[in-house]
């Protein structure tokens, strides 16, 4: 690991002033993807800020939502009695992704700025466009299992490894940041983290200095139907190969609405609009989930070794529309 100063900030202003200083800094919450990168070698800040001291740790339910403190811990989130009551698509979700010991320390704002577990970009012998742009892209080319089918550039075909955001994308959230200048800026979720495109290296549209204050989640009508459906090689605690948050509002047995997000599928969360579109109005029957399914992988571009995923994304897909049928 390479030596770092550490400095404590005792407000986000003051958080800000500090990262705007140096530009190798970087912000530390629960500290379970930075440490890790810097151990590794892939990131390699000369400063640490840390934002343990600051008051954004607060969950508080409004008439129109509820708003998540960027530093609660994901454990506080996905237990919270209206989370459980009003949002269990995001429950669940936060429960599939990680260990109790790794959501106990987990910070909410942290869980949207994690790095891609793909091992090209860990294994700093090979080259990596996120990590090293312009070097190239060893996954394009190698061992791409676990990589994308919807969205890659020939720069990276990286997938975006939250189970958390995924829910929070089909919840239709937003991001609230505040800003270099001290003034405050709303991120809807879909456009917070980014497709590769030309720049890989950049996974979210947060410019340099800014610092996530809350999520917010509007309210809903999906909490008595909805679905976190994740597919993995293993029970204890994998990143997905497929995961599917679906959230139906039904009128009689007809879907009067459905936000459905995947993940393990592409650079950010993959927002199904083909799926949903095709489902609202229509009749809650295996034969309309099956359609649907078969519409949203429809324009799947598989790699050399997860041509798999388009069987699997359509079954997750399915299954995940059933469980959220039943409630």
């Amino acid at each position: 690991m390479t030596p770092f100063k550490f400095s404590i900030a005792e407000n986000p202003s003051a958080a800000i002033g500090l990262l705007s200083k140096n530009d190798r800094a970087a912000f530390l919450a629960g500290g379970t993807n930075i440490l890790d990168l810097m151990k590794e070698q892939v990131a390699n800040p000369t400063e640490i800020v840390d934002l343990g001291r600051l008051k954004l740790s607060s969950i508080i339910a409004s008439a129109t939502g509820i708003s998540l403190g960027a530093l609660a811990k994901n454990t506080e989130t996905a237990n919270h009695p209206i989370i459980r009551k009003d949002y269990p698509l995001l429950s669940k979700a936060i429960l599939a992704g990680a260990s109790a010991q790794i959501r106990n320390m987990a910070s909410n704002g942290g869980n949207l700025l994690q790095r891609t577990r793909c091992s090209y970009f860990y294994d700093i012998a090979m080259p990596c466009n996120k990590r090293n742009p312009g070097s190239g892209c060893a996954a394009m080319e190698g061992f791409n299992r676990m990589h994308a089918i919807f969205g890659w550039s020939d720069k990276c075909v990286a997938v975006y490894p939250s189970d958390m955001a995924i829910a929070l994308s089909a919840l239709n959230a937003s991001v609230k940041v505040m800003q270099t200048s001290g003034t405050e800026r709303i991120i809807p979720f879909g456009d917070f983290h980014v497709l590769p495109k030309d720049h890989p290296e950049k996974d979210n549209s947060l410019n340099f200095g800014e610092l996530i204050t809350s999520i917010d989640l509007p309210k809903n009508n999906f909490a008595g139907h909805s679905a976190y459906v994740k597919v993995r090689d293993r029970n204890s605690y994998a990143f997905a190969l497929v995961s599917v948050a679906a959230g139906f509002e039904l009128q009689g047995n007809n879907i009067a609405n459905a936000q459905i997000a995947m993940g393990g599928v592409a650079h950010k969360p993959w927002r199904a609009t083909k799926a949903e579109a095709f489902l609202k109005g229509k009749p809650a029957t295996k034969a309309i989930f099956t359609k649907a399914a078969e519409l949203e992988m429809s324009t799947a571009k598989p790699l050399s070794h997860n041509k798999f995923k388009i069987e699997m994304g359509k079954q997750t897909l399915i299954n995940a529309f059933e469980l959220a049928l039943k409630g």
